[in-house]
């Protein structure tokens, strides 16, 4: 039997979404403890990893914007969640999550939310943290950026006094 383009298309579409669904079965349950463990994994694994794509960027919108999509996708291929935008605000708003993402370098720290100082920025959120710092070094030889984590922090909305308790990095 010949199907029509647009049988065949329909087709398609209904198997892919059909594998989606059963690929989304496997996945396990995202919880805040997964959300920690992800990050450590995450930071371990790109502090080894050559990355083409951030040499010689020196925009440290950009690098946040990069490693953020980085994260996300590597939530996203081993547990079926909600993700916000980078627009939208919350990256992470499922209610049990309801995590920002936060990333930045220890050479120049910044941010890009409208706070006074970072005190009024951490306690006065509504949502939990995940803060990134990274250190990135560009090896002009084989045209490649590294980048370190240095430090990852989950911040709980509810105890918004910070402690080392909540800080680990990946030689922890």
């Amino acid at each position: 039997m010949i199907l029509s383009e647009n049988s065949e298309r329909i087709w398609n579409k209904n198997v892919l979404l059909w594998l989606k669904k059963l690929f989304q079965m496997n996945k396990q349950p995202f919880t805040i403890n997964a959300l920690i463990s992800c990050a450590k994994q995450f930071c371990e694994q790109e502090s080894q990893i050559p990355n083409k794509e951030l040499f010689g960027v020196t925009d440290g919108k950009a690098v946040g914007t990069y490693i953020e999509h980085r994260f996300k996708n590597f939530l996203l291929s081993k547990y079926d969640l909600q993700v916000g935008s980078s627009a939208s605000g919350i990256d992470l708003p499922s209610l049990e999550i309801n995590t920002d993402i936060k990333v930045t370098s220890i050479k120049q720290p910044q941010s890009s939310c409208p706070f006074k100082n970072a005190q009024q920025k951490i306690f006065g959120l509504g949502y939990n943290l995940l803060v990134f710092v990274y250190d990135k070094t560009d090896n002009a030889t084989d045209k490649t950026a590294l980048l370190d984590f240095v430090s990852c922090s989950f911040i709980e909305k509810e105890n918004r006094r910070f402690s080392d308790n909540n800080r680990f990095v990946a030689n922890d």
